[in-house]
């Protein structure tokens, strides 16, 4: 049986395809929420139309304790909260996670997270291009699975990986997670720039100088040099830059046009846009985009400041 902690859009999504090859475990932080879905049979809340099928057991309360690999579905801000809570449960199990960003708090990515939380589990975690909507729907979709253990990351590919959900194996999860996590940045950004009514050109560029930053940030913190030119940066930074499905996009399109955006909508590069730029000046490294970024999400920068403040910047090489 499969374990996913989170029934949020992307969780629910896991355990919609999971269940096509076996049994899974959908564990809800909220047992009312839980108690919903099971009444349902669908997540009406985070993704309405889909299904949930007769191999998804729905739980709320205590996370089952075991040995199995267990998916960690949540927002990157409430990880360490939920390892904490539920240590007990998760610890000395392999956990992956499925969440994209930098904790504002410690400045750690989710498996430094999960290895400072549950020191005897075994981290991974499971990032790239997708939408939930998609994955649910069994669109074809290919992920980076990475765990620094080889062995139990073949074993997890294995495990997760099906027809229409090719995973992609790498041992190198700080690249991994950094790539899922400085794209949603950059995303910001884009979205910023077309609600700004700036054009698909200037878009393009914020896209290939913004991986640039994301490259030389990877880099100066141990990624290994290709990893973000596959499918869990690359690849994502395509993706969420150019769709409006994407949260981090549509909360950039809001900034550009000086509109209000739900906050009951979790945007994760909001939180690691600050502390990416705090990391980045710490160790001395020059990231003017994402620092601009950073000062969007925080108003001490509007957009035509932003765009004055980079675009007067000194000529220099590619």
């Amino acid at each position: 049986m499969t374990l996913i902690c989170g029934a949020g859009a992307f969780g629910t999504a896991l355990a919609v395809t999971l269940a096509r090859s076996g049994p899974v475990t959908l564990w809800a932080r909220d047992a009312g929420y839980a108690a919903e879905m099971r009444a349902a049979r669908e997540n009406a809340r985070r993704l309405p139309g889909i299904a949930l099928s007769d191999q998804i057991t729905v739980i709320g309360g205590d996370i089952p304790d075991g040995d199995a690999p267990c998916l960690l579905a949540v927002p990157m801000q409430t990880l360490g909260g939920l390892l904490a809570a539920h240590h007990a449960a998760l610890d000395a199990r392999p956990l992956v996670a499925c969440c994209k960003g930098m904790d504002l708090a410690t400045g750690l990515g989710p498996t430094g997270l999960i290895a400072q939380g549950c020191a005897k589990a075994t981290p991974a975690i499971l990032t790239g291009p997708s939408f939930a909507r998609d994955i649910a729907l069994g669109l074809p979709t290919a992920l980076t699975l990475a765990c620094a253990d080889a062995a139990t990351g073949a074993r997890l590919q294995a495990r997760l990986g099906s027809h229409d959900l090719r995973l992609y194996r790498s041992t190198d999860t700080i690249g991994a997670e950094l790539g899922g996590a400085l794209k949603n940045v950059i995303a910001i950004g884009c979205g910023a720039v077309m609600g700004a009514g700036l054009g698909e050109s200037a878009r393009a560029a914020l896209m290939t100088r913004g991986f640039a930053e994301m490259d030389r940030f990877a880099l100066a913190v141990g990624a290994q040099p290709d990893t973000l030119a596959g499918l869990s940066g690359f690849g994502d930074l395509v993706l969420t830059c150019t769709s409006g499905q994407s949260r981090n996009t549509r909360f950039g399109h809001s900034l550009g046009r000086g509109e209000a955006f739900d906050p009951a909508i979790t945007v994760e590069g909001a939180a690691t846009a600050r502390a990416v730029a705090d990391r980045a000046r710490a160790l001395g490294l020059d990231m003017p985009i994402t620092q601009a970024i950073a000062a969007l999400v925080t108003g001490e920068l509007r957009v035509a400041q932003a765009v004055d403040m980079l675009l007067s910047r000194p000529l220099k090489e590619e």
